[in-house]
This record gives C-alpha cells, sequence and structure tokens, in this order.
C-alpha cells in the first residue's frame, strides 16, 4: 500500500467534482478527483445538453439562479467554442396554457437578467411565414425566439479534468473511495482508495475533502465518511429519446405541455433530434436509472401535440436517462423543486480538517459553483491564488467563436484529411485537432484505420488525455459517435482500448 499527499481530494468525477478540483489547483492546492467509473458517466451526461438560465423558474421566482446562470452562458461559450454554442429555441404558442403576453414579458425579463454580448435577444414570430412553422401542425400560428446555448456536457467534464491535470493536478478514474476518516487528532484526512479494476488499494491524505459524488452524495456521507446524518437528496428523473430528426432546420422547440411543464426538440448529431425531459421521483438506485415505457409515451404525446410528424415508440432510436440530486424541499412537486446548489460544511478553520458536501446544481452553474466552493475553503488555507476561471479558456478552447473559420484554416493546413473528418476534429477537439494530426501527411500516418474515418490517431488523445479507458467511455460519452458508427467499426473501437 503505496501513499501521497494532497491539500484537497474531491469525490466524484461529474462536471462538479472537476470543476471544484480545477478551481482549486489552479489556486495552488494540490488535488485529486477520484471517480468510481468514467468521468461524467452519472448526472453530467445526461442532460438536456443546455447551458441556459432555465426559462421556466421565472414562474417560481428564482430569478437570482436565472441571472446567474444566464450570466455564465456566455462565460462558458467563450472557454470552450468548440463544444458550447449559441442555439434558438422557437416556442409555439398555444392559448390553453400561458397567455402570450406572459410568455413575452417573461423573455423581455429573460434577456433582461442575461446581460448578452453574443446572443441575440427574443423576439415574436409570426409560424405562418416563418420557416420555424413548417414542421408544425397548422393551427400553430403565432410563436416567439429567444437564445440559450447547447453544449457537449461529458466533454465538457474532460476538458475541466484535463486542465486540472495540466496545473499538476490529478485525476483517477475507476477508482472508488472506500474509506475517509480524520487522523492526526482531527487535523488531516486519510483517505483510502481501491481501483476497480486491479482491486488494488492505497492511501491518500489530504487537508480537505469534497463530497461532489452527486446522487451518490448520501452514500459516501453514511458509507464513506461514516457520519451518522448523511445529507438528505431528493432524486428526480430526467429521460430523453432520440429519434429521427423531425425537421431539417437548425432551430430548436420549446413545447408548452398540458401539465405545465416545457419539454425541449433539439437538432441532435446531424440526423436525429433530442427529446427531453422528464421529471419523475426516482425511487431506485441511483446506478440503475432507465427510461420508462410511461416517459417514451408521455416525450412522443408531447410532440405530438405541435408537429405534423407523428412519433411513437418505435421511432425511438436511443435513449437515456439520469437522475438529478435536488436539495430536499417537503411538499414540492417535483418538477418544481429548486435547481440552485447549496453546500454543507463540516469542520472548522483551527479545529477538525473540512469536508463539503455539494448539495443540487446543474450544468451551467459549474463553474460559479467551483468558485462558491472554494470560497467555502479559503478559511482552512492560506496564501490561496484569487479566482481564476472566468476568462481561462479550457483546453482546444483557443480557436475563438468562429468555429467554421477554425475549420476552414484547419481543414487548409491539413489538405490529406476528408473534408468530413476534418470538420469533426476540430468541432469535437477544438485547437487540439492540431495535436491529434500530428505530424501526419497522410491518412497512413493516422495509424491504424478502424473504419468510417476512425483512425488510431485520435483514440491515443482520448486515451492518453480524456482519460478513456473503454471505447464506451467515447461512443456513448465524450461523443455520440456510437448512433452513426456501425457495429463492426463500434467493435475494433471496443477492441482497441480493450487491447491497451
Amino acid at each position: 500500500m503505496t501513499s501521497a499527499e494532497f491539500d484537497l481530494v474531491v469525490i466524484g468525477g461529474g462536471i462538479n467534482g472537476v470543476g471544484i478540483g480545477r478551481d482549486a489547483q489552479g489556486r495552488g492546492l494540490r488535488t485529486l478527483v477520484v471517480e468510481k467509473d468514467d468521468l461524467g458517466s452519472g448526472t453530467s451526461s445526461a442532460s438536456t445538453k443546455l447551458i441556459h438560465g432555465g426559462l421556466r423558474y421565472l414562474e417560481t421566482y428564482e430569478f437570482k439562479m436565472v441571472g446567474e446562470a444566464l450570466s455564465e452562458r456566455e462565460v462558458i461559450m467563450r472557454s470552450a467554442p468548440h463544444l458550447v454554442w449559441p442555439l434558438r429555441f422557437v416556442i409555439p404558442h398555444t392559448p390553453e396554457q400561458r397567455p402570450y403576453w406572459l410568455v413575452r414579458l417573461g423573455l423581455v425579463l429573460y434577456d433582461f437578467l442575461g446581460k448578452r454580448k453574443i446572443l441575440p435577444g427574443s423576439r415574436g414570430l409570426d409560424l405562418r411565414k416563418e420557416v420555424a412553422g413548417d414542421p408544425l401542425k397548422d393551427h400553430l400560428v403565432r410563436g416567439l425566439e429567444y437564445s440559450d446555448c447547447w453544449a457537449q456536457d461529458a466533454k465538457l467534464v474532460a476538458l475541466n479534468a484535463m486542465d486540472l491535470v495540466r496545473r499538476g493536478g490529478d485525476v483517477r478514474t475507476q477508482t472508488t473511495v472506500e474509506r475517509a476518516e480524520r487522523i492526526d487528532d482531527g487535523k488531516h484526512w486519510c483517505v483510502t482508495l481501491r481501483d476497480v479494476v486491479s482491486g488494488q488499494t492505497t492511501q491518500v491524505t489530504a487537508k480537505a475533502v469534497v463530497n461532489a459524488a452527486g446522487p451518490w452524495a448520501d452514500v459516501v456521507d453514511g458509507q464513506v465518511l461514516g457520519r451518522n446524518n448523511p445529507t438528505a437528496l431528493r432524486l428526480v428523473r430526467g429521460s430523453h429519446i432520440i429519434v429521427p430528426k423531425l425537421y431539417d432546420d437548425d432551430q430548436a422547440y420549446l413545447l408548452q405541455n398540458h401539465d405545465g411543464r416545457v419539454i425541449f426538440v433539439i437538432p441532435y448529431e446531424g440526423d436525429f433530434s433530442l427529446i427531453g425531459t422528464t421529471d419523475v421521483e426516482h425511487d431506485d438506485s441511483a446506478d440503475r436509472v432507465i427510461i420508462s415505457a410511461d416517459e417514451i409515451g408521455y416525450l412522443c404525446a408531447a410532440v405530438n401535440r405541435y408537429f405534423k410528424k407523428q412519433l411513437t415508440g418505435d421511432d425511438v432510436v436511443w435513449t437515456y436517462a439520469g437522475v438529478r440530486p435536488l436539495v430536499e424541499q417537503e411538499g414540492v412537486d417535483a418538477s418544481k423543486v429548486s435547481r440552485d446548489y447549496d453546500f454543507e460544511l463540516d469542520g472548522a478553520p483551527g479545529g477538525d480538517a473540512p469536508l463539503l458536501t455539494v448539495l443540487g446544481g446543474k450544468l451551467t452553474a459549474y463553474r460559479e459553483l467551483s468558485e462558491d466552493a472554494i470560497a467555502k475553503l479559503l478559511p482552512f488555507f492560506d496564501g490561496l491564488k484569487d479566482a481564476w476561471t472566468r476568462h481561462a479558456v479550457l483546453p482546444g478552447g483557443d480557436i475563438g467563436l468562429d468555429i467554421e473559420g477554425a475549420k476552414r484554416t484547419f481543414a487548409a493546413r491539413h489538405p490529406f484529411l476528408p473534408t468530413a473528418l476534418a470538420a469533426r476534429l476540430v468541432q469535437d477537439y477544438g485547437g487540439l485537432a492540431d495535436s491529434i494530426v500530428n505530424e501526419a501527411t497522410s491518412l497512413e500516418g493516422l495509424g491504424i484505420h478502424l473504419g468510417e474515418q476512425v483512425y488510431e490517431a485520435e483514440l491515443r488523445h482520448l486515451r492518453d488525455h480524456e482519460f478513456v479507458k473503454r471505447g464506451e467511455d467515447w461512443l456513448w460519452r465524450r461523443s455520440k459517435m456510437g448512433l452513426h458508427l456501425s457495429e463492426e467499426t463500434q467493435k475494433a473501437v471496443n477492441a482497441w482500448f480493450a487491447a491497451v
């Protein structure tokens, strides 16, 4: 059994865990992030892929949360413009739901709270004259349009982890925390880790521990940290379906459902539409999260109220579901529970070493949540650097906001690459695409061809820098190439990772 010393150990490799770890490492804390599976393999890869304020939360008067989230949209977009980009959302108006004037007023407030510099504002639509009205049923004649952002969520997790390691930190995936206990009269933590593949056990010490295990935070509190009063979370399942694309244009839709919820229909991976999400109480283990037949029917029915093209469960080509670890609010419906975040701090400066437990949160707020988490730990450490992530780019994010221009420039530097492959590499890796191609001057220089423009050079990058250990980590999390590649190519990818 070996040991190492850290200032901070973060339990959980979702977006909050790696965000906190990255922020801490950049401020001078030697940090370790531990994840029992793959990075982002839980809730962080099961989102609706939006960087947004949450228009519907205006109805519950959560103006502070919405405003803070809206201000983060352009911050995150500038940090990783290849993974986060603007998207226009169309709201077809139905008189039996929220009044038109109320929705328009909400969008005016949304624009005001957003403090936009890049994203265009909202406007009203005559759906009889707009392309956005073409896929919709003929009785829908009025609508509205506004801006938010779309994101590759699991990839965003990986980039935060990459940046943490680049700055001198450590990330260990497929590693469980068996036990964490205070030692040295409570001044330090001793954390016992186990590699789930080899079974090898190691111990590390830390001056502070952050429980960012998301839906498993209560399990970590009770079973790993041995607390008698584990944190109380409410698990709410959000499920999504993927269907062949419902329309050819690039706008998304926000549909007001009959039960007061909203459903998004989003262009997805070029050939598909993403539809979600649900809000269902999840009473099973956080390790077992599967969409139900009722949820599939619910999402299809919501779309069928608005679109000419009608859906059934037979149209669904893929599904995914995740659980949101929300702060418990007694007597509040699942769809109304706040998506805001909070912390529980155990320990005091000069006393016990701190344990910080993260409660709630959403993808959009991860960077702000990370700053706030470190602010909670500041009294326990001397000489930390100031907050820094607001203006820092993530790995590959140095290409700027002109993604199409970056694609053209990259293709010109590497003329031997097929056009579609060159575009995909820039879209997925940004400025890191050049390091994948490296000094190759022909396709043969990219190594083994596994099929359908997938080359060994890309898989090596994923293995060496993005913590990919299995084919599924890339096929269904870092990317959604599993939707596009043949079964034969997927088998080849899985075999490549299994062999290394």
